[in-house]
């Protein structure tokens, strides 16, 4: 059964969602909600990603991840797993992860990282233009400054 439950970050409200075994999304718009809402308390998994996200949101790295259930193309996924692979801190390019994951298009790794539907986790947010640019993030360009700022002061490329 999916549920769904709310996290107050500084950036505005977050909802988390499950399908009972795994996060399924994390987005900016409590919009986006599916399912029941449910106090973050009364699911492990959603008190396990409270604490992933204080962390991050207190200017820490993580030191773990919350099961993760991401549901997608195969394109996607491999696009999605070498989004989990930017280190903290640091950003690449459009670009560089589609030579990274041996596709042709800048463009297609673009529609792919717009798609991811687990926000922060799996860090969108650290994939930059060409010439370092903030472009591109589904939650707007302002939300992914921030992001990033709380992860490093000044941008590594």
């Amino acid at each position: 059964m999916t549920r769904t439950a709310l996290y107050h970050s500084p950036l505005g409200p977050i909802a988390l969602t499950t399908d009972g075994e795994a996060l399924t999304k994390l987005a900016f718009s409590p919009i986006d909600t599916i399912g029941t809402i449910v106090p973050i308390e009364t699911i492990p998994l959603f008190q396990s990603t409270r604490r992933w996200l204080d962390l991050y949101f207190s200017g820490h790295k993580p030191d773990f991840t919350p099961p993760l259930s991401l549901h997608g193309t195969a394109f996607q996924q491999r696009v999605w797993q070498a989004l989990l692979e930017i280190p903290y801190g640091y950003t690449t390019t459009y670009g560089a992860l589609a030579r990274r994951i041996g596709c042709r298009s800048a463009q297609a790794i673009g529609q792919a990282v717009g798609r991811n539907p687990v926000a922060i986790i799996v860090p969108c947010h650290r994939v930059v233009g060409s010439n370092g640019s903030l472009t591109g993030y589904a939650y707007g360009v302002e939300l992914k400054r921030h992001l990033l700022q709380i992860e490093n002061k000044t941008y590594h490329r």
